[in-house]
């Protein structure tokens, strides 16, 4: 269903200090683009900030790689899924905006994304601060479930237990996107295997040390149904719910989990849902 199931690679040590860098250029852009998500700023004004500040870092924004994609970030608001093109549309109060940005650095890939509310929490529906609240969960409850020798679709069985989870103690309907999916990330941003992010019935492949994927979970406040705007990128909900979109590029090792797009390795995220963090230097 979602390719082949052949072995999966690793990286050498020595490949994942490089797939480090980018992921944490990736992790201090999306840092720096958090604080500058504030009403009456552009779509375009952020993904310029983003571009500037890859490139001052020695990186590439890797989206600009993708065929017939000319920005550095995608930037979906509110019904918008994934893949929103930044442009002249000014964020307003209450608005909900998922950043995704990517970044090559010496060759290797890093890619992440989070969603927030312009103008803060204190500015958002409560549905909607659950909303983002219940897809970051997901997405470390999935990642917490990758390890050596376990089966790379695990982590979607967890996305979807901790959605479920969510759904009944929140009161609201979730919607677990499934047109949409994780993948593994290396020497090209999107490689496989495809990593989906929901349960399946096939287990996948046996995970092996050194492997990196890019865990990504979509949630709507509605049906899980999408459609894809005239601009051939742009995907939303076709019920017009709103939409939480967060991600992490993460290497599995022997010893737990790196999580390669957070600026702190994914120490404090990892621990708390019972996963063990095994960076490959003290400084993480």
């Amino acid at each position: 269903m979602f390719g082949r199931r052949n072995r999966l690679q690793g990286r050498t040590d020595e490949q994942l200090l490089l797939m480090r860098e980018a992921g944490l250029l990736v992790g201090r852009t999306l840092e720096m683009l958090a604080s500058e998500v504030r009403p009456g700023v552009t779509t375009l004004e952020l993904d310029r900030l983003a571009e500037e500040f890859i490139r001052s870092n020695g990186g590439i924004p890797n989206f600009q790689l993708v065929p017939g994609y000319s920005h550095t970030l995608c930037t979906s608001v509110n019904d918008e899924v994934v893949h929103g093109i930044p442009g002249p549309r000014v964020l307003e109060v209450g608005d909900i905006v998922s950043i995704d940005c990517g970044a090559e650095v010496s060759g290797w890939n890093g890619d992440a994304a989070f969603t927030a509310v312009v103008g803060g929490p204190e500015a958002g529906r409560p549905e909607d601060l659950a909303l983002i609240a219940a897809t970051e969960a997901s997405l470390y409850a999935g990642i917490a479930a990758m390890e050596v020798a376990g089966r790379l679709y695990a982590v979607g069985d967890a996305v979807e237990a901790s959605i479920e989870a969510a759904a009944e103690r929140d009161g609201h309907v979730y919607g677990v996107i499934d047109e949409y999916v994780g993948h593994g990330i290396g020497t090209q941003m999107h490689m496989d295997p495809q990593i989906p992010n929901y349960a399946v019935r096939e287990t996948g492949p046996k995970l092996v040390a050194g492997f990196t994927g890019a865990i990504e979970p979509m949630i709507t406040l509605g049906s899980t149904d999408t459609k894809v705007l005239a601009d051939d990128w742009t995907v939303v909900t076709a019920d017009g719910s709103r939409a939480a979109h967060w991600e992490h590029s993460v290497a599995v090792r022997e010893g737990g989990l790196w999580i390669l797009t957070a600026i702190d390795g994914g120490k404090a995220a990892l621990e708390a849902n019972g996963a063990a963090y095994a960076p490959l230097d003290a400084s993480g």
